[in-house]
C-alpha cells in the first residue's frame, strides 16, 4: 500500500458509519471529535454519503464518510481512542453488523499490516464496500492496498446503494 509516514506521523484513514439516533448528526459529530484528537492531526474529510446496510435485514440506511488523519499514536492507541468516541456516542454491540449509533474503522494505517484478535489493517472487508472505496478514492486516488490499486478494486466492488449527500 502506498501511505506516507514522516516525523509528523502515520497517515491514516478511518472509516465512519452510523445508522442509529439521527445518523447524519453522529458521523458529523465524529468528524468534529476526530479532528480534536490528541497525538493527532486532521488532514482531510471526504464527503458523506448514504448506502443501504450490509449485514441483518430491517435495518436503517447508513451515513457514512472516511476521514484522513496523521498520527504518532499506535494502531492500538488509536483503536482505543476510537471505541472512547464510539462509547460516547451509546454505541452497543449486540450482533455483527448490526444497527449502531456509530461505527469507527481503522481502515489503513501508514504501510501496516496487522492481523491480531483485536485489530485487522487493512479493514478485512474494504474491497467488498463501496461506502468505503468511493469515500476513500475521494481523498486518495492513489492508494494501494494489499497489492492493487484502489481504483481497480473500485471497479471490482459489488456496486450495493450509494449516494452522495449534498448538505450545502
Amino acid at each position: 500500500m502506498t501511505l506516507e509516514t514522516d516525523n509528523n506521523g502515520v497517515t491514516c484513514y478511518i472509516g465512519l458509519g452510523s445508522n442509529l439516533d439521527n445518523p447524519l448528526s453522529h458521523v458529523q459529530s465524529a468528524i468534529h471529535e476526530l479532528k480534536n484528537l490528541s497525538d493527532c492531526k486532521f488532514v482531510e474529510a471526504s464527503s458523506i454519503y448514504q448506502s443501504a446496510p450490509v449485514g441483518p435485514p430491517g435495518q436503517d440506511d447508513y451515513i457514512n464518510a472516511v476521514i484522513c488523519l496523521t498520527t504518532t499514536l499506535s494502531p492500538e492507541q488509536l483503536l482505543d481512542q476510537l471505541q472512547h468516541i464510539e462509547n460516547s456516542h451509546q454505541r452497543v454491540r449486540i450482533e455483527r453488523w448490526g444497527a449502531r449509533t456509530l461505527d469507527l474503522d481503522i481502515l489503513l494505517f501508514g504501510n501496516s499490516i496487522i492481523d491480531t484478535a483485536r485489530l485487522i489493517i487493512p479493514h478485512a472487508f474494504i474491497a467488498e464496500r463501496n461506502f468505503v472505496l468511493v469515500p476513500l478514492t475521494e481523498l486518495n486516488s492513489n492508494l494501494s492496498i494489499r497489492g492493487e490499486a484502489i481504483t481497480y478494486l473500485l471497479q471490482h466492488c459489488p456496486a450495493g446503494t450509494l449516494q452522495k449527500l449534498d448538505l450545502t
